[in-house]
């Protein structure tokens, strides 16, 4: 949100402008400050406008020369401290120098020409607390589980200049727990066929908060059923089985049943039903194949 101020100076009337950018957190500004201003007789006041000015980390100021012959240099009574010095200009207008505050603190500065008349100024930085993340573990987004799907939800929280104090675990509005350490987790029982929204939210020691969700499916497995056998060559065997899409197979084969000796061929999370499933490597005879429902993760 750009912002016109006017400021006044005592007898003459010496009149200057500042243009600055509201500063949110987060979010860096530019701040303009005037040097050397103009009076409405036309002569130079050997001034900062304004001579204070307030800013959060990471923002920027920016003076800009109304007359030459002045500089914008850190430090106190005309001692520099080496932060930063624009140097003294005497070229032609316009002309600008630009500083950015990485640090909080209260920073003076003064024109190096003019420092015995009280040209002086100072920025002010403050801190601006930074939100904590978050961000679910498990069960990743999109995730699709039988029923009834019971399963732990976890979560990792950090703050990037504080501490996490809590991260509370959601079910939809109801919450299902509010856990102050880490590792953040709350278990899930018993969900019947449906989708499900999960929100955990991390909240600081500055009381910022952030929040991450997941939507899962939890459906009802249906039955599995082999069907459509058939031989492309004597040693490469197919069939189709029905299944859930996004639940994961396990599919085996025997040679002899008797004997309980699986082989597991492959573990497939389903795309679509029927699925189809080949064995291009398929030796002896007979041979018996199972495919069963993977438990959920």
């Amino acid at each position: 949100m750009n912002t016109m101020k006017m400021f006044s100076r005592g007898a003459g009337l010496a009149v200057g402008v500042m243009l600055f950018t509201h500063s949110l957190a987060g979010v860096a500004a530019t701040v303009t400050v005037f040097v050397g201003n103009t009076n409405f007789t036309g002569t130079a006041a050997d001034v900062f406008v304004p001579p204070s000015t307030s800013i959060n980390v990471n923002d920027s100021v920016v003076w800009v020369w109304e007359h030459n012959d002045h500089s914008t240099t850190s430090g106190t009574g005309g001692v520099t401290n080496g932060l930063w010095d624009s140097g003294t200009y005497l070229g032609a207008l316009p002309h600008a120098f630009t500083n950015t505050f990485t640090t909080a603190g209260s920073f003076s500065y003064f024109c190096k020409v003019h420092v015995s008349v009280g040209m002086t100024g100072a920025i002010m930085v403050a801190s601006v607390d930074l939100p904590p993340t978050v961000s679910i573990t498990n069960p990743p987004d999109g995730t699709t589980l039988s029923a009834p799907a019971s399963f732990t939800l976890a979560a990792t929280a950090s703050d990037p200049d504080g501490t996490v104090t809590n991260v509370q675990f959601f079910q939809g509005a109801t919450s299902l727990g509010n856990v102050p350490t880490s590792p953040y987790s709350v278990p899930v029982n018993s969900l019947g066929a449906a989708d499900y929204t999960f929100s955990a939210v991390a909240t600081d020691n500055a009381g910022l908060t952030a929040t991450n969700s997941v939507t899962i499916h939890v459906v009802t497995p249906v039955a599995i059923v082999l069907s459509a056998p058939r031989f492309l060559s004597p040693t490469d065997f197919r069939f189709n089985y029905t299944a859930n899409p996004g639940l994961s197979y396990m599919i085996q084969r025997a040679s002899d049943l008797s004997l309980g000796n699986w082989t597991t061929l492959g573990t497939i999370m389903a795309t679509n039903s029927p699925m189809l499933f080949d064995d291009p490597a398929i030796s002896g005879s007979p041979a018996f194949y199972r495919v069963g429902l993977m438990p959920n993760p």
